[in-house]
């Protein structure tokens, strides 16, 4: 599909905008002041995948943390900054990969001045933030409330107080909880600027529901070529949001370093646990970095046939696995072996 243009923006090693990949970011929910925590948890996300790692820093004593972030990881790290401007300073200092502030909320010209200029010279680029609940009085009195149309006029204001200072290396956010106003404001801000733009909806709820109106949201503007870095945000584990990630950038066809798992909704033929065969396998295949399609099929007579494509599957029958790839049956297994001898043939792959 053809991208967006946008400029690129680099956060650390990772380039995001342009056409490079899409990448996936999530957040520490460790107390800030608990050092150890985090670095634990940075290295967790780091092992399952995570592209860049955001991490709250709500005062002087915090900033410690960014240091010890880019000490215990190799992944780039986001200090997150809310109206006290010297936090920013600091973190830059410290070493942050890339500032989330709004320019807006940290006061008088003369301190985003300074933070444009301290993130200049040390090439730090800054993600402007907006959501459905942070918008300005003017704004909101223009357009009587939180209207797609005013969210992207509050992030380009944001945008405009650092391109005052000749600041442009920046990335936009501009999340709503709401998935059809949070899709537009996307739609409308990539026609307003070429700025990368940070996709994601904002308080989306629990791993199930979340997950479901991250697909949507995040889903449907990546299909037409908006976005360059998304968080699936979640009440849940940081490395559930990155699982979930990269498995919606692979449903989507933006990543293709995973294995892709095809199985079958079960019906009156299947005659094994398919259900849970294939949510082992699934499992199994998380630690898999192979660009192939995997199938679970319940049933023998239409298995291989349906799922032709897959690089390797296995069909059930009566107690028994047939394993076949490309449609061709390999050899048949007892039920009970089915998944172990599934990965043997994902391994060879």
């Amino acid at each position: 599909m053809d991208r967006r243009n946008c400029k690129t923006v680099m956060v650390g090693k990772v380039p995001v905008g342009g056409n490079n990949p899409i990448s996936v970011q999530s957040m520490l929910n460790v107390p800030a002041h608990d050092i150890a925590g985090n670095v634990e948890q940075a290295k967790r996300l780091q092992a399952c995948g995570c592209d860049i790692i955001r991490t709250a820093v709500p005062d002087m004593e915090a900033v410690a943390l960014v240091a010890a972030l880019k000490e215990a990881v190799t992944v780039p790290i986001v200090a997150d900054i809310h109206f006290d401007y010297r936090l920013a300073l600091e973190s830059a200092a410290a070493g942050a990969d890339k500032i989330r502030i709004n320019p807006g909320n940290i006061g008088e010209e003369s301190r985003v001045k300074a933070v444009a200029d301290d993130c200049r010279r040390r090439g730090i680029p800054i993600r402007i933030g907006v959501n459905s609940g942070s918008l300005e009085k003017e704004i909101l009195a223009k357009y009587g409330h939180p209207t797609p149309e005013a969210m992207r006029d509050s992030v380009l204001y944001h945008a405009s107080l650092l391109e005052k200072y000749d600041f442009t290396d920046i990335i936009l956010s501009i999340k709503s909880s709401d998935v059809p106003t949070m899709i537009r404001a996307y739609e409308l801000t990539a026609e307003a600027c070429e700025y990368p733009l940070h996709l994601g909806v904002t308080e989306a709820g629990t791993e199930r529901m979340g997950v479901l109106k991250s697909a949507v949201g995040i889903g449907s503007l990546l299909t037409r070529g908006i976005g360059d870095t998304i968080r699936v945000s979640l009440t849940a584990a940081p490395e559930k949001e990155v699982t979930a990630g990269i498995d919606l950038l692979t449903a989507a066809g933006l990543r293709n370093d995973r294995p892709r798992l095809v199985s079958c909704p079960t019906c009156g033929r299947t005659a094994i646990d398919l259900i849970g065969i294939a949510g082992q396998v699934e499992e199994r295949l998380q630690s898999v970095q192979k660009p192939i399609t995997v199938a679970v099929m319940g049933c023998i007579v239409n298995g291989p046939g349906e799922a032709r494509e897959a690089d390797i599957g296995i069909a059930g029958g009566k107690g028994k696995v047939a394993i076949f790839r490309k449609g061709e049956v390999l050899r048949t297994v007892d039920e009970a072996d089915a998944v172990e001898e599934l990965m043997k043939e994902v391994r060879q792959l």
